[in-house]
């Protein structure tokens, strides 16, 4: 059975944020709100975790993961930044988009592509995000929370309760989610290349021919 925490989505409340951490440093797997939708997430370098994650999503081996992180600073201890990709992630995050990027050799294996050594990051501005990463104090590995057969995000806390609590073991309910996940930016080429359009704005991305 997982637990079920409510919590505040303006004021987290610190002891249940420290308990959701203690439940993710001991290989648990915690669904919690993001800015865009409800993600699942487990520790970074945590392969029995990830591989109940790939299950429960029923994900191949390319699926490129994403690590959300609390800040930019922390964004390029994984992802090689340069001057220019340096700007539009500071002109986009915090923010609903998920950036490609070529990643160092922190990233685990196991969260990358398999051909191109490329993860997807993102910086949330939902507090409770916030607060769970500033109190694990490293990137959280996510996918977003959509069910196999579905085409997107489920938004209920107590719908994810009952689908979810033999295989997650945390379900942080913020109130009702985002119907759409991240929009998803590769800025591994020349030109940003918009993957997938979600809740963020894919405009400032979209290249003319």
């Amino acid at each position: 059975m997982s637990q079920f925490f409510q919590i505040h989505p303006e004021n987290p409340q610190a002891r249940l944020i420290k308990q959701a951490v203690e439940i993710i440093r001991k290989g648990g797997v915690v669904v919690y709100p993001t800015d865009s939708s409800y993600a699942i997430g487990c520790q970074i370098g945590d392969k029995t975790a990830i591989e109940r994650v790939r299950r429960l999503r029923q994900l191949d081996e390319k699926h490129n993961f994403a690590l959300i992180c609390s800040d930019l600073s922390q964004l390029g201890n994984y992802a090689k930044i340069d001057t220019g990709t340096f700007r539009i992630l500071k002109a986009h995050l915090p923010g609903p988009y998920t950036f490609i990027l070529n990643a160092t050799r922190e990233v685990p294996r196991l969260l990358l592509h398999p051909k191109k050594r490329t993860i997807g990051l993102r910086v949330p501005s939902h507090p409770i995000a916030l607060a769970l990463l500033a109190e694990l104090g490293e990137p959280l590995m996510s996918v977003t929370l959509i069910m196999p057969g579905d085409e997107d995000p489920l938004s209920d806390p107590y719908e994810m309760r009952q689908l979810l609590e033999h295989q997650v073991d945390l379900i942080m309910d913020g109130g009702f989610g985002g119907i759409k996940a991240s929009t998803v930016i590769d800025l591994t080429g020349d030109d940003p290349e918009v993957i997938r359009v979600g809740c963020g704005d894919p405009a400032p991305f979209m290249v003319e021919a």
